[in-house]
Parts: C-alpha cells; sequence; structure tokens
C-alpha cells in the first residue's frame, strides 16, 4: 500500500515541502508525547530532544568530538575530589527576560537535588549535594559521593532554569508555560498534541550551540505509524524519526525524500519482575529466566527487523559508555530446545505473562512470537510511556519491552543504575548488584569504576535479571530539502539544521 501511493505522492508533496521551505519551519511528529516539558520530569526522548532546544546547560559536549565546551559556564576547574568551581557567562538572558546569574544555578541544582522535590528522573541529579553562590557569576557545585561523571551530566540532561520564574510557578508551570535561556522558545504548547518552537532572536552569541537558522519548529505527537508515514508522503510533515526499517525502506524510493540511519546509544531489552509479591511468581525461577532468553533469536531480529545499525547486546549497557562490558558474562544463545526444556525442569506449564511496552510495537510482535513458540503466552500492554512506567513502579508489571538511551550520557552510570540500583524501575533489587553498581559510579580511580561495573555486570547476565537485546538504530525521513544530520545520541539539533 505505502509502495503504491508513493508516486501519487511524490507529486503531491512537492508545493508543501517548498511552502514551508520558504516559511523557514520544520514540521516534525514524534509518536510519543512527553510527560512534562520540564526536563527534570520528563523520561521520554521526544522531552529530551525539546529540552536540549529550549533550555541550555553549564557545559557543551560537542556531538562530532566529543570535547567539553563551555556553555552557561566560561570555565570550570575541580577544586577537590567533590567540588568544581564554575566561572558564568555574563549576558546572557532567559526567554523571559530574566538575566542569567548564579541564582539560577543554585535554585535549580539545589531544587533538583532534594528528593522531596520528586524529580522523575533521579539518576540524573541524585549525585548533586548542593550548590553554592561564591559571587554573582560564580558556583560552586558539591557532589555527594566522588563522582567522576558529573561533567558528562552538566552538559546532558542538567540544565539550568531561570530561579524566578521556576521559584514562583515550579514543574507544573514550568510545563504549561516553558521559559529557557535555549536557540529556541516555546510559542505554543497544548499537551498530548503539539508544541511549537520559535527562534530565540536573543541568543547569545558565545554559545557552543550555533545560531539557529529556521525560524520555526512544529512539532505533532503522532502516536500511529501509519499517520506519520501518510504524512511523510502527502507533504504534511518535514522530518520523522524511528521510522520501522520496512517503511523507511519503501520510503528511499520517494523522490522528494531522504531516509538517513545509523547506530544510536539506545538498548533494548526485557526486563523480567522478581520481586517478593510479583505478579508473575514463574519469574523467581531462574531456569524460567534464562528459558525465555534462550527462546529468543536477537540476531534474526537484528537481520530481518532492526536494521543496519544495530547490534546485538549481551549486557545491559550500550558499548561506548564508560565501563560498559561483556567480558566473562553469561551468554545465551537462540536455543528453543533448550528454553523447552528449561521450563519443564522448572514444572512449568501453561504460563501465560503479560507485557508492557510503549515503542517499537512490531519488535514487540516478534518477542511474543518466540515466547509462544516455546509455550508461553503473553498479553500485550501497550501503553504511552508515563503510562508503562506507572505499571511498572506500581510493581504490576511481569515482563516489559523497553528501551533506554541513557539521555545521551556516554556513561554506564547513566544506564544499568537506572533499572539494578533499587530505583523505581528495579524490578530486580539484588543488593550486591546495587553495591557494585554505586561502587562504579563514585570510585575515583577509572580502573576501579571499570572493575566494579564490569562485576555487576557479570551478576545481571550470570542470573538472568533481564534480557538484553540489541541497539536500536534511528532511521530519520525527512523533506530532501532538509539539511541536518543524525546523530548516535538521537540528538535532534533543530538549531543546527537549515533548509538547502
Amino acid at each position: 500500500m505505502l509502495l503504491a501511493t508513493s508516486a501519487m505522492a511524490a507529486t503531491a508533496l512537492t508545493t508543501p515541502a517548498l511552502a514551508q521551505k520558504a516559511a523557514n519551519t520544520v514540521r516534525f511528529a514524534y509518536d510519543q508525547a512527553p510527560e512534562s516539558v520540564d526536563p527534570f520530569f520528563n523520561n521520554v526522548r521526544i522531552g529530551v530532544i525539546i529540552g536540549a532546544n529550549v533550555w541550555d546547560t553549564l557545559v557543551y559536549r560537542d556531538p562530532d568530538t566529543n570535547e567539553y565546551k563551555g556553555q552557561l559556564a566560561k570555565s570550570w576547574k575541580q577544586i577537590d575530589d567533590k567540588t568544581i568551581e564554575f566561572e558564568l557567562r555574563q549576558g546572557v538572558k532567559f526567554h523571559n527576560g530574566e538575566e542569567f546569574d548564579a541564582d539560577d544555578v543554585v535554585y535549580t541544582l539545589n531544587y533538583v537535588a532534594k528528593p522531596e522535590n520528586k524529580v522523575v528522573t533521579q539518576g540524573n541529579v541524585n549525585w548533586i549535594d548542593k550548590a553554592e553562590k561564591t559571587g554573582k557569576y560564580t558556583v560552586r557545585v558539591v557532589t555527594k559521593d566522588i563522582f567522576p561523571a558529573a561533567i558528562e551530566y552538566l552538559a546532558g540532561p542538567v540544565v539550568i532554569h531561570p530561579n524566578e520564574y521556576y521559584e514562583k510557578v515550579g514543574p507544573k508551570g514550568q510545563n504549561e508555560k516553558p521559559v529557557g535561556s535555549g536557540p529556541y522558545k516555546v510559542s505554543n504548547y497544548v499537551p498530548g498534541k503539539s508544541i511549537t518552537l520559535e527562534l530565540n532572536k536573543d541568543y547569545f552569541k558565545d554559545s557552543p550551540k550555533p545560531q539557529p537558522k529556521i525560524g520555526k519548529i512544529e512539532i505533532r505527537f503522532i502516536p500511529d505509524r501509519q499517520t506519520q508515514m501518510a504524512e511523510a508522503l502527502s507533504g504534511g510533515t518535514d522530518l520523522i524519526m524511528s521510522v520501522p526499517k520496512d517503511q523507511a525502506d519503501q520510503l528511499k524510493t520517494v523522490p522528494t525524500l531522504q531516509v538517513v540511519s545509523g547506530e544510536t546509544m539506545r538498548i533494548v531489552f526485557m526486563q523480567m519482575n522478581i520481586l517478593e509479591n510479583t505478579p508473575a511468581p514463574a519469574l523467581k525461577d531462574e531456569r524460567v529466566r534464562k528459558a525465555i532468553i534462550h527462546a529468543i533469536d536477537r540476531e534474526a531480529m537484528v537481520k530481518n527487523i532492526v536494521g543496519d545499525g544495530s547490534r546485538v547486546i549481551n549486557t545491559i549497557c550500550f558499548h561506548s559508555q564508560f565501563g560498559c562490558t561483556d567480558e566473562g558474562a553469561a551468554r545465551y544463545a537462540y536455543d528453543p530446545a533448550k528454553a523447552k526444556a528449561l521450563l519443564a525442569e522448572a514444572g512449568v506449564k501453561d504460563l501465560t505473562l503479560d507485557i508492557v511496552a510503549y515503542r517499537e510495537r512490531n519488535q514487540t510482535e516478534a518477542l511474543i512470537g518466540y515466547l509462544q513458540a516455546v509455550g508461553i503466552k503473553t498479553n500485550l500492554r501497550f501503553l504511552q510511556y508515563a503510562a508503562m512506567r506507572e505499571v511498572i513502579t506500581s510493581n504490576k508489571a511481569m515482563l516489559t519491552h523497553q528501551t533506554w538511551g541513557s539521555f545521551s550520557v556516554n556513561d554506564v552510570s547513566a544506564n544499568t543504575p537506572n533499572y539494578f540500583a533499587f530505583r523505581a524501575e528495579d524490578i530486580t533489587r539484588d543488593p550486591q548488584v546495587r553495591d557494585l553498581l554505586e561502587k562504579g559510579n563514585n570510585s575515583v580511580q577509572p580502573e576501579a569504576r571499570k572493575a566494579a561495573y564490569k562485576d555487576a555486570l557479570k551478576i545481571i547476565a550470570d542470573k538472568a535479571y533481564a534480557v538484553p537485546l540489541y541497539s536500536l538504530p534511528a532511521y530519520y525521513v525527512a523533506s530532501k530539502d532538509l539539511d541536518f544530520k543524525a546523530y548516535p545520541d538521537e540528538m535532534v539539533r533543530f538549531w543546527a539544521m537549515s533548509w538547502k
């Protein structure tokens, strides 16, 4: 059906695309809506994308060189093992006209660091002890423990809010009427439907983010993939991402579109609830968990469903992240006969499990097929991310099919601990794993960090606490006239785009 409409759509697309180019507007569609536009209360990739375009951070990591550069901070230095001092940039203004200074940094970091404020992205901020003002444009950030990855987080998910505005409206108001200092400002937001960004004409010239060229970004949240495809073919959108491989392959034939792909930092995995009061007691048996892993042909999924740029993973982390390794960890080959034998050995018959998922439904359905082939029936609950997370954190999940992009932080501390260090989404809760991960997060010696992470990852694999699947490539489909680059961190940098 998609190919049958391509020729007609190619003709129809020309006029709308040219109109958007003339209007200097990019229309972007995404399949999930953010829980909140406030970056500290969001766990969905589109929220991360909006956050990076609307807000700034103290430090900027160049996506091409991985070099750290000053953004809201001009420079920084390590005072002691737990203290970093920042000299802040002067002359920066937030979108509401507030001037940026040390008060904004101190208020933001101290607010998000307090557990009672219930930041959703706890792993991004729970290392912060406090921030102290030492001058109008100087700040010290103190970590709870030795935390070598601090600059990486301050260059990623830890944005800075305007203190006067945030103190007045809080996360609810920041979500309803977002105010940042970034290259784009929010001009309209309809929760669950759309958000419109407009170029910030007053964006500071010394930012390592280039001055934006696109005047307006119209983002719509469209859960249905087929609707997204139809929009792309008819010229209703200029950019969509995370397109399934088969559909991306077909869209390559449309002359007015371009398809760009590549591996991302996002890993795909399944969790298995083994808590004391799990709704699926069978999962407490290690043989059942191993049977589930042996039942899935990950290599075939990568080749036939997931696509170029993907690779099978054996531990719950992304290969480029500091501390990620699968050395010495148990590996589970595709072996349905062994899966059946393990289930029989465990005395499990007629097992039915709920599986919750929120994206890549075609992949979830493939997983369901593999489980069914060894005698495990499943009930699929396909939800928006926030609803799925609620199922997990309230201990109502059995199996999960998840992805995690680590907020683009290239360090294991942003990945594995989120699911295995006794945080809200940990449905395993092994104290030994938790302690090793915390040691890895907080050791001063790089080799000690690596060793701790390696031991934790090995236990997770050996005890089959989760099903590591593969890294996820991203397929972008865009108007052929849009000049943009796909990055491994899945960050859509509107400020770096232009029309050809």
